[in-house]
């Protein structure tokens, strides 16, 4: 099938609109975020009204700001008044003033109002992600009662599917599933079918938190209330992966010492992808400078025993390895709430007899490596280094991601990159340290 670029190329625009008729949204959002600005917004204003909207709020707030940019001012209005308010909310958070200003003079009081609303919210926070837009039931209807108030105020509604039941001041008391309401008794009174002890999270918690709760209960929408109980909202399954899916982006991104970029991979410029890694290059940089300086301050022990130098990366990148793979792990099950920063001496106490157990392995095949080529001395050193820095490493990297969650730093900031680093200079100073209680230099 031809591309979407390729049709706009060949100025096949009858061709472009059969393309983007054919397609589901989210692969017009994909290919939409791949092109430049001019490209993006020719194809986006082929779309017909209501699937310029579907697409629209399938893109990143990077790409629908370069969107917006380029539309006049009825489709401007027509756009931003039909998003959803978490979407708009979210959207207005990461654009400039100037456009955020533009957006929100296009909106009706009503919806102007409920965005506003989002926007007090702390970023970052539930408050941001979840929808206002809910059908909230009162505990005293009857079945037939609560799938009339379904039916009447469900077409203003994000979803349906979870229904929040609130007493008269609005306190959330319980939950029913659409589900329950249609197979019940049309007599029988909502509370009996409520679930009185549902989850829930405080709309000013964290985004990621509640949506890895959400994924741990296996549930479509949470409520949201404030902090007096009182239903502000639902966060609903689509924004909960969105909400995992950029921390887990953001995540993999500082693992491998770079910042996460802000748009698509294939609409980034060259500079754009360049100034997301050099930051962290360069700290990196300047920190391996501590290797320098140890190879330095041992230099005598090598001019003696010029052996010593042949396994330096061999030992250097082990321990760099070790340590990478405990921060990984250990960033990951701070992630998803397997390790608490509580269990700080639990995981010392872990990750060291793990690094033990492996280095013991390592040396082995270390010190036959070694008696191979250089003799018994220096294998036994390069053996007993190995089991050193294989427990330091993993000790290290186990447990600075727990130490930066104690000090309210991102964990994955200092992970593998990071503990590589240190772990390099540090696994020199062992080896050298080693060599000469064992070589006696």
């Amino acid at each position: 099938m031809t591309h979407l670029p390729t049709l706009l190329d060949d100025h096949d625009l009858a061709g472009a609109m059969e393309w983007l008729e054919t397609q589901p949204a989210y692969s017009i959002a994909d290919e939409l975020a791949r092109m430049d600005a001019v490209s993006s917004v020719v194809s986006f204003r082929l779309l017909d009204k209501d699937r310029a909207l579907e697409v629209f709020e399938e893109l990143d707030p990077v790409d629908q700001q370069q969107i917006l940019e380029g539309l006049r001012d009825q489709p401007f209005r027509d756009l931003v008044e039909g998003m959803d308010p978490d979407d708009r909310a979210r959207m207005l958070g990461e654009v400039p003033a100037k456009v955020a200003r533009r957006v929100l003079a296009g909106l009706s009081a009503h919806e102007r109002q409920m965005t506003a609303a989002l926007l007090g919210y702390p970023e970052g926070s539930v408050g941001r992600y979840m929808t206002p837009e809910t059908v909230a039931l009162q505990q005293n209807l009857t079945v037939a009662e609560a799938l009339e108030v379904v039916r009447r105020r469900g077409a203003r509604a994000e979803t349906i599917y979870t229904l929040p039941v609130v007493d008269t001041g609005r306190r959330l008391t319980g939950i029913v599933e659409l589900r329950e309401l249609v197979l019940g008794d049309p007599n029988a009174q909502v509370s009996q079918l409520v679930e009185t002890e549902p989850q829930r999270a405080r709309a000013t918690d964290p985004a990621e938190q509640a949506a890895r709760l959400m994924r741990e209960t296996n549930v479509l929408n949470l409520p949201v209330v404030d902090s007096e109980d009182r239903l502000v909202g639902l966060l609903t399954i689509d924004d909960a992966v969105e909400v995992i899916e950029a921390a887990d982006t953001e995540d993999v991104a500082r693992q491998s010492g770079a910042e996460p970029l802000e748009r698509h991979y294939m609409s980034a410029s060259v500079f754009q992808l360049s100034r997301a890694r050099a930051m962290w290059l360069t700290l990196l940089l300047v920190a391996a400078t501590l290797t320098v300086s140890v190879t330095q301050a041992f230099e005598g022990e090598l001019e003696t025993v010029t052996q010593l130098a042949l396994f330096i990366p061999l030992l250097i990148g082990t321990g760099g390895n070790a340590g990478a793979q405990a921060a990984t792990a250990a960033v990951r099950a701070l992630a998803v709430g397997e390790v608490r920063t509580s269990d700080l001496l639990k995981v010392i106490w872990r990750e060291c007899r793990t690094g033990l157990l492996l280095g013991l392995m390592l040396a082995v095949i270390g010190f036959a490596v070694g008696a191979a080529f250089v003799g018994l001395e220096i294998a036994a050193v390069v053996a007993v280094t190995l089991v050193v820095i294989c427990a330091w490493a993993a000790t290290v990297g186990g447990t600075m991601p727990l130490l930066a969650k104690k000090m309210r730093i991102d964990p994955a900031v200092v992970s593998a990159p990071m503990v590589t680093t240190l772990v390099d200079a540090t696994g020199l100073i062992i080896y050298f340290s080693t060599a000469k209680l064992i070589l006696g230099i």
